[in-house]
C-alpha cells in the first residue's frame, strides 16, 4: 500500500523510532514531511528510548503516538511495554509499526532468522495486537484494522501493524548526505593495515561487510574479526569482555555513531574500567547508513567530551587520512584505553557484498584464534 495512505488511516501526529530497511518508505516520508521536528517527529537511541518518548508525548497532549521500529528492536521494547505502558500499570496507548525482518519462507540474513521467528509470538505476549500488511493487504482492511484498534487503544493498550517486505510503496525520494570526504570503506582499510594481526570486533552493518570484503581483497584470514552482525550497539562491550580476558592482547572495537548512540551506556562501563588494551575507533557519519541513510544526532554530539567524561584518558576526533594513520599509530603504542572518532561521508559501494562465511564459523574461527594468544 501507499506508505502516505496507511499514515493518513493512522491518523496519528508524532512519529518517533529507529530507522529499518523494511519501512525506509515510511522513514523517507516522515523525513519528506517533518524532517526532524520536535513537535511531529523524533529519531530516538534505540526502541525502549522511543517507547519512553512517545508515552511522555501522550501524557502531555492525551493523544496517540506512532512508534517504528526494525523487529530486532522489540527486545528493547519489552521493559518499558510491560512496566509503563501496560493497561496493569499506566495503560499508556501506542502504535507500533514494526519492520519484519526474517519472516519465515522469505530469505534473509541469519540475524535476521530466529527474530523472525518469533516477531509475532513476541508481540502476543506483550499482549499487543497485531495486524500485518504484506504487499497484496489492500487499504480497506488496513482502515478496518484500524477500526477495531481504535477500541483497543481507548482501553490504554497497545497494537502494532507488522509490515512485510515490500508492502509499503510511493515513498518520496530523500537524499542523505554530509560534509564529510573521508569514505568510510577506505577507513576501515587504513584501521585493518594499523591492527595488523590483532582482534578486532566490529559492528552490525555495513562496517562488518566492507572489512569482510577487505580481508577478502587483501588474502589475509577472517579468523581476526568477530563481525557482530546483529545486535546492534554491543561491539564495544563484547570488546571489553574480550580485552578484559585478553589483557596482553591489544583489541580493537571498530565502532559506529548509530550503535554507539544505542547503548551510550557502554561507554561509561568502558571509562569505568579502563582496558590499556583496547581502542575504540568510532566511524561517524551521523546516519543510520545500512537501513537508508536516516539521521542519528551523532553529527550534533562531543563524542570525545562523551568518551572524557566517562573516563577514556585518550579521545580525540579526526577528519583526513593523515590524522587517522597518526592517530591509530599513536594508539597502538600508547597502551591505554583510546577512543578515535572519524568523521566519515555518507555512502557505500552499490555491489558491497555480505560474509560468505556463516555467523558460526566466524565465532569458531575467532575464538580458536583467540586460544592461539596469549
Amino acid at each position: 500500500m501507499k506508505v502516505e495512505k496507511l499514515v493518513e488511516i493512522l491518523g496519528a501526529d508524532f512519529f518517533t523510532g529507529v530507522p529499518d530497511s523494511q519501512l525506509k518508505a515510511l522513514c523517507d516520508y516522515l523525513m519528506d514531511r517533518f524532517g526532524i521536528d520536535p513537535k511531529h517527529h523524533i529519531i530516538a537511541a534505540n526502541e525502549g528510548n522511543c517507547t519512553a518518548l512517545a508515552a511522555g508525548y501522550h501524557l502531555a497532549t492525551g493523544k496517540v503516538p506512532v512508534v517504528y521500529m526494525q523487529n530486532s528492536g522489540e527486545g528493547n521494547i519489552i521493559n518499558p511495554v510491560a512496566s509503563l505502558l501496560s493497561d496493569k500499570v499506566y495503560a499508556i496507548p501506542m502504535i507500533f509499526i514494526v519492520g519484519w525482518r526474517g519472516e519465515p519462507g522469505v530469505h534473509d540474513e541469519p540475524q535476521h532468522i530466529y527474530q523472525g521467528e518469533v516477531t509475532i509470538k513476541l508481540l502476543e505476549d506483550m499482549d499487543i495486537a497485531a495486524f500485518i500488511i504484506g504487499k497484496e493487504t489492500t487499504d480497506a482492511e488496513v482502515e478496518n484494522a484500524m477500526q477495531g484498534f481504535r477500541d483497543i487503544l481507548a482501553k490504554g493498550k497497545d497494537v502494532a501493524f507488522v509490515i512485510r517486505k515490500g508492502a509499503l510503496t510511493d515513498s518520496p525520494k530523500v537524499e542523505y548526505k554530509n560534509d564529510n570526504e573521508m569514505v568510510r570503506e577506505e577507513i576501515i582499510r587504513h584501521i585493518a593495515a594499523a591492527t595488523g594481526e590483532d582482534p578486532v570486533i566490529s559492528t552490525t552493518g555495513k562496517a562488518s561487510r566492507e572489512l569482510f570484503e577487505i580481508r577478502e581483497a587483501n588474502g589475509q584470514s577472517h579468523k581476526y574479526d568477530f563481525l557482530t552482525v546483529g545486535s546492534m550497539g554491543h561491539s564495544s562491550s563484547i570488546a571489553l569482555g574480550v580485552a578484559l580476558s585478553k589483557p596482553n592482547q591489544q583489541i580493537w572495537c571498530v565502532d559506529g555513531d548509530g550503535a554507539v548512540l544505542m547503548h551510550m551506556g557502554a561507554m561509561a562501563v568502558l571509562g569505568s574500567n579502563k582496558p590499556e588494551n583496547l581502542i575504540h575507533v568510532v566511524i561517524n557519519n551521523g546516519a543510520h547508513e545500512t537501513v537508508g541513510g536516516m539521521p542519528t544526532v551523532a553529527a550534533n554530539v562531543d563524542l570525545v567530551a562523551v568518551a572524557k567524561a566517562c573516563g577514556y584518558p585518550n579521545a580525540v576526533s579526526v577528519n583526513s587520512f593523515e590524522a587517522l594513520d597518526s592517530e591509530l599509530a599513536a594508539a597502538k603504542e600508547r597502551h591505554a584505553l583510546s577512543l578515535i572518532e572519524v568523521k566519515c561521508s555518507i555512502g557505500a559501494r552499490a555491489d558491497l557484498g555480505r560474509p560468505t562465511t556463516t555467523a558460526l564459523e566466524n565465532k569458531e574461527n575467532f575464538m580458536n584464534y583467540l586460544k592461539e594468544l596469549n
